[in-house]
């Protein structure tokens, strides 16, 4: 039979506990609240309501009033839709309003806007991932960087090798071999399944010193971290050297910005050369204008509000106090605390109990992780409040002692 292979793949994973199936959300929120048009973490599934602890609305921005509000003037200005690529006639002034913003609050010179931030890691790799006069390029990529990263530096023709998370040290003695003139160095800013940071003052030593470019995915600290919220990217040491050493940001809209969409960040040569060769850009449809608008009204509540930022940290802190010190959960600047299980029918078994107690905390496992590292990925964001927390932690208690 034809294709055979793809029910006994989903029998397998059945099998191994990694079976995967979508949750209908019926209402992602619900007990608006009239303070600061802070919403509630609340989502309701199968008519029964639940503290959500897996969205990745870190700052408690979605469905906000003035972000709402944004849209609907997009939409009345520009339409709903695009209507073509952006080198068709599909790059309108929202678009441009956007992208100057981004620069504005990243401080760099362009930016260029996508329709998801896998769409944009994958472009950025392959399009950058060339074979030059007999001289391939090489990209240098963290063991834990997004599935994005890894597909487009491998579907390129770049010479591409990993090194173990955050081994700063094994990186150094890959760049020291290499004898390639166009070399990228690549990592998560906040990495998404531990929550932990690239060590970024030793990264750009490194592209400092073997004149490598860095590239950053700064999709989970985007809005969280920086003081106005300008992500991982923020703690990196201006430099006035050349673009031998130059970095490169992508982030995305869906998450802390509460649209959707992503962008590169980059110098002037490489935003031309992307517009001219990268595939995902020339082929697809702009971004909705209108979405574009209500991005620069979210950035600019990201820049305004730092009372969002400051209650992640306390509420991050107050779970680790609540939790019982034999619970061990990977050290975290960010919104996301991880809790290593291990097992995955355990790690579902726990997911389950901590539903009948009202939280909706979404197991995850292999291959999204390592195998025998399924864990419990809780993250805090700016709509929580204390109750929430509290309750958490006790939840977990009772789950996992």
């Amino acid at each position: 039979m034809a294709f055979e292979f793809i029910k006994q793949k989903l029998t397998k994973q059945k099998t191994l506990s990694r079976y995967r199936q979508r949750t209908c959300i019926q209402q992602s929120k619900v007990n608006l609240s009239t303070v600061d048009n802070e919403e509630s973490a609340q989502i309701i599934v199968d008519g029964k309501t639940y503290i959500n602890f897996s969205s990745n609305d870190y700052l408690g921005l979605n469905n906000h009033q003035q972000i709402n509000q944004a849209m609907q003037e997009g939409i009345d200005k520009f339409g709903l839709c695009a209507s073509a690529s952006s080198l068709v006639t599909g790059f309108h002034y929202a678009h441009q309003a956007l992208e100057d913003k981004i620069c504005q609050w990243l401080n760099q010179p362009k930016c260029l806007l996508f329709s998801s931030g896998f769409t944009a890691n994958v472009a950025l790799f392959q399009t950058l991932g060339q074979e030059v006069n007999g001289d391939r390029c090489h990209f240098f990529l963290d063991k834990l960087s997004h599935a994005s990263m890894l597909d487009g530096a491998f579907a390129s023709k770049a010479k591409v090798q990993r090194f173990a998370h955050n081994n700063t040290e094994q990186l150094a003695q890959l760049l020291s071999k290499s004898n390639s003139d166009h070399k990228l160095i690549a990592s998560e800013g906040v990495f998404s399944m531990d929550g932990d940071q690239a060590k970024l003052t030793a990264l750009q030593q490194l592209s400092h010193e073997h004149k490598a470019w860095l590239y950053l995915d700064d999709a989970h600290s985007i809005g969280v971290i920086g003081e106005q919220g300008q992500g991982s990217s923020s703690q990196l040491i201006a430099s006035n050297e050349d673009s031998s050493t130059s970095h490169i940001i992508m982030a995305t809209f869906g998450k802390a910005i509460a649209t959707s969409g992503a962008f590169l960040a980059c110098d002037e040569n490489l935003h031309d050369y992307l517009i001219n060769f990268a595939r995902h850009y020339i082929y697809s449809t702009a971004i909705s204008p209108a979405l574009a608008w209500a991005t620069i009204k979210s950035i600019e509540l990201i820049q305004q509000q730092q009372w969002r930022r400051d209650k992640i940290n306390e509420l991050s802190h107050l779970l680790i106090q609540q939790l019982d010190p034999s619970i061990t959960i990977i050290p975290s600047e960010s919104s996301i605390h991880a809790i290593i299980i291990g097992n995955e029918q355990k790690a579902l078994t726990i997911s389950q109990q901590l539903k009948k107690q009202g939280i909706w905390l979404t197991p995850i496992r292999p291959p999204t992780v390592a195998e025998g590292s399924s864990r419990l990925r809780v993250t805090i964001c700016a709509n929580h409040n204390e109750n929430d927390i509290k309750h958490l932690a006790k939840s977990l208690n009772e789950a996992l002692i």
